[in-house]
């Protein structure tokens, strides 16, 4: 049996590309995002929201679409070498390509179209919104569960910024590019500390390089690509 899914809305994000984006909810408080929803979910649709301090946002992986899935993965927590199953990681290569995740519900804005702003994100650009629903901690918290190979928050890097790169940057730029780059969004296998990474964040490339436990943030230039 098959079904189709719409779309209820599309994410305005600080993250314009898959490199640099968080790897799970939560780890960038500072990465703030929008969700714009279609002109046939009014403001009746989010009637009630505001009493809720987190939401559900299930999401289409659709950086991803053209990629397929395999059943088998490697989760970056485990170095990029061991394999774990699909359904066992929180890899957007999945069978239909759906995500899942929990933000801080911000505000709301009920005019015309709806607009939800929530922080913690760690959603693509453009991103399809498929379904919103409140979290209720009573029912869905369970601090003593099992966390299997992610039972812990990864570790994080000390951001360094060099050549003055920060200094036309607003605090909530900074706060965002730092926090982003501190939970090192290189692929799992790379440790090449003499290699420059640019990441395409807001309206910025921000290069920079990762040596031991430090990150160093060499520049900030206006993006000039697509």
């Amino acid at each position: 049996m098959s079904y189709t899914l719409e779309a209820v809305g599309h994410v305005d994000s600080p993250y314009k590309q898959k490199f640099g984006v968080a790897r799970q909810p939560g780890l960038v408080p500072a990465a703030e995002i929008c969700i714009t929803l279609n002109p046939e979910f009014h403001a009746d649709c989010v009637r009630g929201l505001t009493e809720f301090d987190y939401i559900w946002v299930s999401f289409v992986f659709h950086g991803v679409l053209n990629e397929g899935w395999s059943p088998l993965v490697r989760p970056p927590r485990l170095g990029g070498k061991q394999k774990m199953g699909v359904f066992a990681t929180r890899s957007p290569h999945r069978p239909n390509h759906l995500g899942l995740s929990l933000l801080k519900l911000e505000r709301i804005d009920s005019g015309r179209p709806v607009k939800i702003y929530c922080s913690g994100a760690d959603l693509l650009h453009g991103t399809p919104v498929v379904d919103i629903k409140p979290y209720i901690p009573f029912v869905e918290a369970k601090p003593d569960a099992a966390g299997g190979f992610a039972a812990a928050k990864p570790p994080e890097l000390a951001v360094i910024w060099q050549n003055q790169a920060e200094h036309a940057l607003s605090e909530t730029e900074r706060q965002l590019i730092a926090q982003s780059i501190a939970q090192d969004p290189r692929p799992a296998y790379q440790n090449i500390p003499e290699r420059i990474y640019v990441m395409h964040i807001l309206n910025y490339d921000v290069s920079f390089q990762i040596d031991g436990e430090q990150a160093y943030i060499t520049a900030v230039r206006p993006h000039t690509g697509d």
